[in-house]
């Protein structure tokens, strides 16, 4: 059965639209982007990032290419992951309403602990709130460590 036309001047929600180029963000303010390989989708994300997020998103991510120059990025599940080819994805970040949610994917061997258990088994999380200053020295050091470990084995 074919779907009714939308009565003139009805509002479509942000998550139907299909013809704007920017992206939905979904609950949370988190940019939807379709999945796909590279740094190209990853910046897409960042872009997308709503307010001082995208700094966050920018700084992790340069950190990160500082620190792992041979990791490889993707989008999956409205979220950039970095990994090592071999070795699997060891981070990813994901916007929540009031922070930006750092996941390190095998954050039980990293040392110190990162500061918030999960459900998962290894993994532990950072949140980044509007406020906070990033320890870089603090994130690249665990970034470090847990690009040499073997991550987890999503690609």
């Amino acid at each position: 059965m074919p779907k009714k036309p939308k009565p003139a001047g009805a509002k479509t929600s942000p998550s139907t639209r299909v013809s704007s180029t920017e992206p939905v963000l979904l609950s949370g303010g988190n940019p939807q982007i379709v999945k796909a390989d590279g740094d190209a989708p990853v910046q897409a994300y960042i872009d997308a990032m709503p307010g001082w997020k995208s700094d966050v998103g920018r700084r992790l991510d340069a950190l990160i290419d500082r620190t792992a120059p041979n990791v490889r990025k993707a989008v999956r599940w409205n979220t950039p992951f970095y990994g090592i080819e071999g070795h699997g994805w060891f981070l990813a970040f994901h916007c929540f309403t009031k922070y930006v949610k750092v996941t390190f994917l095998n954050g039980t061997s990293l040392q110190p602990l990162p500061p918030i258990e999960s459900k998962v088994q290894n993994t532990r999380y950072l949140h980044i709130y509007e406020d906070d200053q990033i320890d870089e020295e603090l994130m690249v050091k665990w970034i470090r460590q847990a690009s040499e470990l073997p991550g987890d084995k999503l690609f």
